[in-house]
């Protein structure tokens, strides 16, 4: 990936991680890694624990951010997020997926889609 590509999903995210501790998240963890890739941001909020995938765009070229969370993507941070809750030891911990998309061609612009997609397979 080039730097500036790099550079907007950093920026991205920052902008995403202060709109969501306003909004009552505590961050736990970010950019958390592991074989099956990488979860942007792990929070706290409401008493879930909370995945949070993070889309950035400078323009409307390539779609509209959520967009990017197709199936595949979906099934990467499903493995992972399931590699987290087993290495903290929190498999009967209720959790979410969350994206947070943010658009930063001209006017900011940021949605956040709580509960966006479901974590499979006895997890709940």
């Amino acid at each position: 990936m080039g730097g500036e590509h790099l550079a907007l999903g950093a920026r991205g995210e920052a902008l995403a991680e202060k709109h969501l501790k306003k909004a009552g998240y505590r961050i736990l963890a970010r950019n958390y890694r592991c074989r099956y890739g990488e979860i942007d941001l792990i929070a706290e909020e409401g008493g879930s624990l909370v995945f949070i995938e993070v889309k950035t765009r400078s323009s409307a070229a390539f779609g509209h951010p959520l967009e990017a969370v197709d199936a595949h993507k979906r099934g990467q941070l499903t493995r992972a997020a399931r590699h987290y809750l087993e290495a903290t030891g929190n498999t009967e911990r209720f959790c979410r997926f969350d994206v947070v998309a943010v658009a930063v061609g001209g006017e900011l612009q940021l949605e956040v889609v709580r509960n966006a997609f479901e974590l499979e397979e006895g997890h709940r």
